[in-house]
């Protein structure tokens, strides 16, 4: 018979990997070209890993990537703040690659700023 612990520790080295590639890593943004937008959201979607929306910028749509739901709602933003067709002002940073994405560093709606990261 093998050793539980022994098992556990093949499982976490094996698996390990494969949750870190899951997830991007924040080094694919140009933190030397912040930009900002003031527009209306659209397709919300309130989930984790990060909340998303898209927003129109420069007469194109932005893949808007937020923060984790749990650091959002306990720094005073909720959902309904965010809702489809909320303006709002976005401060991040664009993807390095040319893809028309946005990592938010803080939003800013109805009158109430908040940092996400």
């Amino acid at each position: 018979m093998m050793n539980p612990i022994a098992i556990l520790a093949a499982v976490t080295c094996v698996l390990a990997p494969c949750v870190a590639v899951a997830h991007h890593g924040w080094s694919s943004y140009d933190a030397t070209k912040g930009i900002t937008v003031t527009a209306p959201l659209s397709d919300v979607a309130w989930r984790n890993p990060h909340g998303t929306a898209k927003v129109v910028h420069q007469r194109k749509t932005w893949d808007v990537v937020l923060a984790p739901v749990a650091r959002m709602e306990s720094r005073g933003l909720s959902v309904e703040m965010l809702g489809p067709g909320k303006t709002v002002t976005l401060e991040g940073f664009p993807r390095r690659d040319g893809v028309l994405e946005m990592r938010v560093e803080r939003i800013t709606v109805g009158g109430k700023t908040v940092e996400l990261r």
